[in-house]
Parts: C-alpha cells; sequence; structure tokens
C-alpha cells in the first residue's frame, strides 16, 4: 500500500486487484477504480485492464461499454493477454461501439494465445 500511496503505478494496479478479489483487505470496488484509474493513468496495462472490467461490469463505477474498450485496447497494444481476450470478444460481440469483426476478434486471441 505505501508503493501505491507514494504514485508506483505496478503497485497501484497490485492494490487495486486486492480490493476488487477482496485478497487481503476487503472486497471493495469504489477503492479497485480508484487504484486501477491511478495506474491505467500511468500507462500500466495491469491497472488498464483492470480499470475496463470495472467499467465493463459496472462494479464501483457506473457501467461504461465504450469506455471500457477503450481501456481493454491500450493494455492490449501494450500485449496485455487478458486485454487482448477481452477485446477479441468485444469485437466477437459488437461491444462497446466496436463493429461485429469476427476476423478482428479471432486476430487478438491469437495475440493472447501466442503469448503462452
Amino acid at each position: 500500500r505505501l508503493a501505491a500511496d507514494q504514485g508506483d503505478a505496478r503497485a497501484q494496479a497490485c492494490l487495486g486487484q486486492c480490493y476488487h478479489q477482496g485478497e487481503g483487505p476487503p472486497e471493495d470496488h469504489v477503492k479497485a477504480v480508484h487504484y486501477y484509474r491511478l495506474a491505467a493513468d500511468q500507462g500500466d496495462a495491469g491497472g488498464q485492464h483492470g480499470y475496463a472490467q470495472c467499467l465493463d461490469f459496472g462494479r464501483g463505477v457506473p457501467r461504461d461499454d465504450n469506455k471500457a474498450v477503450r481501456y481493454y485496447r491500450l493494455a492490449a497494444d501494450q500485449g496485455y493477454a487478458p486485454a487482448q481476450c477481452n477485446l477479441a470478444q468485444s469485437y466477437l460481440h459488437g461491444d462497446g461501439g466496436l463493429p461485429e469483426d469476427h476476423d478482428e476478434g479471432v486476430r487478438y486471441h491469437r495475440l493472447a494465445a501466442d503469448q503462452n
């Protein structure tokens, strides 16, 4: 928590995940959003992905599919596999203002799979 409060983006993303999942501190989606957003604003892919998930499912913040897709893309473009999977699903279903695009969905799934 000290590192997160001192501005360390990776620590902020990790603390956001702790609050999001109730690992350590009690589950608190509002605090999760706070720490994810701090990390996301510094370009941390884990923070961007966590913030996108909160937006996508309306946890601790009003649901906003369009904004969720923007943050999934930021993390996916950094090679963050979980975000690539989420972005793939958004293309496959036409979520978040994206056109339904099977080819793009498959492409993002392959990008994620190729990392394993």
